[in-house]
């Protein structure tokens, strides 16, 4: 019996790379290291580094000419303290839609920064049901709106980028290179690499060079141009993780990159946005043009009916299908990694399941 890992992060990850690393663990392309080993002053890191780089800008469908990726420690949690840092140097004023969890957490931290007015322009109501729009920002009042594209616990997702004349920062964490998405568009974009790209323990930030040329000394750990002037090694870089995510990228190209991931995702989410809209025992909250693709929240209403889905999945092999202790109920994550086999088999319990009750 197969096993679908449905974790919202870390989550499942692609059975043909997991299988490489296993092959590379213990030797590493013939150097009698493992890759856990290698220095990452090395040339056979230095290697994998610039080809993360070039993979991700090239699925990406941006130039290094205007765009510089990193590949950083600290999590998005972190990102959350050194966007404002970084990018709030003209007006020291920022915008921030609040549209869940996440996005309340970049609010947060970006509140304890002093000498920086941060406005919430946006939110989604207390019932999280719909994407709100986002009003219009005259140019040279902010000096950024921050988005969350996608929030993993209520399950809503940005279909189409808000149209604005500030820079746009994006979090796109959990639906990073799972969603067509112009990404020419984002001054700045992070993502967290435990949900689609690699074990925890690396983020990637990519910035428009415009940010890089000036350094405002700032501790040089918080500091973009510091850290893009030394490839992200000011201390060690996670080389494990961040080979891990190459072997990633390499696999998203063979797939079709990032268009062949929406359209599959897309796929895989509808089959089970589809049961759910016409059961009559499970249901999802969140408005058919806001919902997620990678992240679909589902309950019962019934604590007791949802405990015991999630025991009778686990063992029909659909596991970590136990929603966000804040809202309760179930979630079932689909990032790219996991193959539509496993979408189909959740839908088919799900009717089971009911088809029992």
């Amino acid at each position: 019996m197969p096993t679908y890992n449905f974790a919202a992060g870390p989550a499942t990850l692609p059975r043909l790379v997991l299988e490489q690393v296993q092959r590379e663990l213990l030797d590493y392309q013939g150097s009698q290291l493992s890759i856990l080993e290698i220095s990452h002053r090395s040339p056979v890191f230095q290697e994998i580094y610039q080809q993360a780089k070039e993979r991700l800008l090239q699925l990406m469908g941006l130039s290094a000419d205007e765009y510089t990726p990193l590949f950083l420690q600290g999590g998005g949690t972190l990102q959350f303290t050194m966007v404002p840092l970084n990018l709030a140097r003209d007006h020291h004023r920022v915008a921030y839609a609040d549209t869940g969890h996440w996005s309340a957490r970049a609010i947060e931290e970006a509140k304890k920064l002093p000498d920086l007015t941060v406005d919430v322009v946006t939110e989604a109501g207390p019932d999280f049901a719909h994407i709100p729009a986002v009003p219009d920002l005259p140019a040279d009042t902010y000096d950024y709106l921050h988005i969350t594209t996608n929030n993993t616990i209520m399950g809503l997702a940005y279909q189409d980028l808000p149209q604005t004349a500030v820079p746009l920062v994006g979090d796109l964490s959990s639906n990073f290179l799972g969603q067509t998405y112009d990404f020419s568009s984002f001054d700045l974009i992070y993502a967290g690499a435990q949900k689609n790209l690699a074990p925890a323990g690396v983020t990637i930030v990519v910035v428009k060079n415009d940010y890089l040329t000036e350094d405002h000394g700032l501790p040089s750990m918080l500091n973009y141009p510091a850290l893009a002037k030394k490839e992200s090694a000011l201390n060690t870089p996670p080389v494990f993780q961040i080979y891990f995510a190459n072997l990633v990228l390499k696999w998203l190209k063979e797939q079709g990159g990032v268009q062949a991931m929406d359209e599959l995702n897309r796929q895989k989410a509808g089959l089970v946005y589809d049961y759910l809209d016409q059961s009559k025992l499970f249901f999802n909250r969140v408005a058919p043009d806001s919902r997620s693709l990678t992240n679909i929240p589902f309950t019962t209403g019934e604590a007791d009916l949802d405990q015991r889905f999630i025991k009778e999945a686990a063992a029909a092999g659909l596991v970590n299908l136990k929603g966000h202790r804040l809202v309760g109920g179930m979630r079932a994550s689909l990032y790219n990694a996991m193959p539509l086999a496993g979408a189909v088999a959740l839908r088919d319990f799900m009717h089971q399941f009911e088809q029992e009750i």
